[in-house]
């Protein structure tokens, strides 16, 4: 993610369905997107989601949390535009981003609102396991789902999309 992103990112994020199972469902509006954005480029860990045929971005995810001697980071903060919901943008998106945490660590949390379904089923379709839950900075309870590489690695019955995608 760059600083001259923000525009096209907030054109999606100002959707306030995308936010509505959301935490932080104020998220649509600029002045608190805005502060989602900084913080995504101060962690340096931020990513934009770019749909291939026509170049435009479509939204965002993040590494978050990279604790090398328990070999764990965090994957989240992960938005779509509708129009992309329910296919292979999700899936594709967070399975380059396993590949990638499983080069330095072996286990990916999840860390997600206890009322918003809509993620915790995403989390769940790429493999995801309810590992506990947490509290986030604010104080409120968090439900944490955990995918550990040879779990990943293991060959199963999942659906991974085909590299066309995100």
């Amino acid at each position: 993610m760059r600083a001259e992103d923000f525009d096209a990112l907030f054109h999606v994020a100002s959707d306030p369905l995308i936010w509505e199972q959301h935490p932080d469902s104020d998220r649509y509006k600029e002045t608190v997107f805005r502060k989602f954005f900084d913080a995504g480029m101060t962690s340096r860990g931020a990513l934009v989601a770019i749909e291939r045929t026509t170049g435009q971005i479509i939204g965002s995810s993040r590494f978050h949390d990279y604790d090398a001697s328990a070999s764990v980071v965090e994957i989240g903060w992960t938005f779509l535009a509708r129009a992309y919901w329910g296919g292979k943008y999700n899936g594709e998106m967070k399975r380059l981003m396993l590949e990638h945490a499983f080069r330095s660590v072996t286990r990916v949390h999840f860390v997600i609102g206890p009322e918003n379904r809509r993620s915790q089923r995403a989390v769940e379709k790429i493999g995801g396991v309810r590992a506990g839950t947490t509290t986030d900075a604010q104080g409120r309870e968090r439900v944490v789902y955990e995918i550990t590489a040879p779990l990943y690695k293991k060959p199963r019955d999942r659906q991974v999309p085909d590299s066309r995608g995100v």
